[in-house]
């Protein structure tokens, strides 16, 4: 695919002329020559980890796993969901994981599909996941975080809403000004906090296990009894499933800023999938133990009426963790989603000011701001989470199409170093389950599916007015923009030589 960058001929020199490199610059730190400016090598193993346990352990396992047993109708069936929808993320993430060292470059599904099927396929997914998933994915999780902060101040209804939109738009401000400050700070915080929220989760393990160990034994008489044998209704338990294990793929994201990315995004992923997998799994082996499949179905927050259950004067806990393991997630998602709109900016696929870098904290500032507020916007929108529900598909469709690309590039480029190669039978499975996901979507949310559809093809006309044949006032009002964000926000183009 070929890159557009922003001409140097924009910046002016005595503004943004970076120093020769010493010894104990950022850039030296990186290797870089001269005056080149590109973003550090910071992310370790633990940091990798952390970032896919912090993004996929968010409100899900704490508010709605409801979902899976709706759908699935027991808790023996709901439980084998839970370890399919594991297992089926981890051949994912392993396919990803030759993707990403094959192609070591930031954007995950963005820069795949792009090197296997060309620049179109890849702009609909910029277009989609600008449009709607990330900013939306994002609102949510912050209005998550403050209605759930809010709880102990309202805890017999629910808060004002404009507490929590303000709550949310103050916590959005304050990640993504960590974000665009220093990297080491966000992985720091989503160390903390991933911690955290683990440490909430295993409060409430201890707590089943108590009450398991009592004797209270009743709910696991007769686990398969109301099974469904519908595969539409199997199709959404896996939905609901796959909802609390999405951002597996996080790290693919920033594959540019990962330390030794052969070594470290293989293990990361082998670390941390099976972590989740057992986590979720005895953290619903204990929401199962306490609370009867009434009590879950008609629960909000299946967390919340946990701890007021079990925990007491200390229920306040479990709002609290909830939070906690909000704030952490949209941390992670914030810092891995704006590199995917820095890369599309780098190829051309986005204004170009997008892709610019701080020459002091070697972030991408511009593309961070954008996303905040995006992201902002939607906070004010009533029927954000309707826009989650239009294109829930989309996400399996567009993973599906990655994975094919894994294929594709096997037969296409044989040669091509691949410094991790899985087994084919991987991405074949993966793939035959992604299209039963998608078909049985198709018949059971059929009004969903074809908003979704509309949604990706009303990026063909945008493509080819902007991008394969873009008018001339755009690309002037591009170039305008490009050069004011290089001086307001002291930014140059990323400098990084690709192959």
């Amino acid at each position: 695919m070929a890159r557009v960058q922003a001409s140097d001929s924009l910046i002016p020199r005595q503004v943004f002329e970076v120093p020769p490199a010493e010894p104990n610059n950022s850039t030296a730190d990186n290797g870089s020559q001269g005056s080149g400016v590109r973003m550090k090598k910071q992310i370790g193993l633990l940091d990798g980890v952390a970032i896919i346990v912090g993004v996929i352990v968010g409100s899900g396992i704490f508010v709605s796993p409801k979902g899976v047993l709706m759908y699935s109708g027991s808790i023996g069936q709901s439980l084998i969901v839970w370890v399919l929808c594991g297992v089926l993320s981890m051949v994912g993430a392993l396919c990803y994981a030759e993707l990403g060292t094959m192609i070591p470059k930031s954007g995950g599904d963005y820069a795949y599909i792009g090197t296997a099927f060309g620049p179109l396929p890849a702009f609909l997914y910029l277009w989609v996941a600008l449009l709607i998933l990330v900013p939306t994915g994002n609102a949510i999780t912050a209005l998550t975080f403050a209605q759930y902060l809010l709880k102990p101040f309202w805890p017999s209804c629910e808060a004002p809403i404009e507490a929590v939109q303000l709550l949310a738009a103050a916590m959005i401000c304050v990640l993504t000004l960590i974000n665009c400050y220093n990297v080491k700070w966000v992985t720091r915080v989503t160390d903390i906090f991933t911690g955290t929220k683990v440490v909430a989760l295993l409060v409430i393990v201890g707590a089943g296990v108590w009450w398991l160990l009592n004797g209270n034994t009743e709910h696991w008489e007769q686990p398969f009894a109301g099974g469904v044998k519908d595969a539409g209704f199997i199709a959404l338990a896996f939905y609901s499933g796959l909802f609390s294990y999405s951002g597996w793929n996080y790290l693919n994201f920033v594959t540019e800023e990962l330390k030794d990315p052969y070594r470290n995004l293989p293990k990361a992923i082998c670390i941390s999938m099976p972590v989740v997998t057992v986590i979720y799994m005895i953290t619903n082996i204990a929401y199962f133990s306490v609370l009867s499949p009434d009590e879950i179905l008609s629960s909000d927050a299946v967390a919340v009426t946990f701890g007021d259950k079990m925990l007491g004067f200390l229920s306040w806990i479990m709002p609290f963790a909830v939070a906690c393991s909000t704030f952490g997630s949209l941390n992670g998602a914030i810092f891995a989603s704006s590199r995917l709109f820095f890369v599309g900016a780098r190829n051309g696929h986005l204004p170009a000011a997008i892709s610019l870098i701080n020459v002091n904290c070697l972030t991408p500032v511009p593309s961070l701001i954008f996303l905040g507020v995006l992201t902002l916007l939607l906070l004010f929108i009533k029927d954000t989470y309707v826009l989650i529900n239009y294109v829930s598909y989309v996400e399996a469709l567009f993973t599906l199409i990655s994975v094919s690309g894994l294929l594709w590039l096997r037969y296409k480029q044989p040669k091509t170093e691949r410094p991790i190669r899985v087994s084919l039978a991987l991405p074949i499975i993966y793939l035959i389950v992604c299209l039963f996901l998608v078909i049985s979507s198709c018949s059971q949310s059929p009004y969903e599916v074809g908003i979704g559809t509309i949604i990706i093809l009303s990026g063909i006309p945008v493509y080819y007015l902007t991008i394969h044949n873009p008018v001339k006032w755009l690309a002037d009002t591009s170039q305008t923009i490009n050069l004011w964000c290089s001086k307001f926000f002291i930014c140059m183009p990323n400098q990084e030589k690709f192959d």
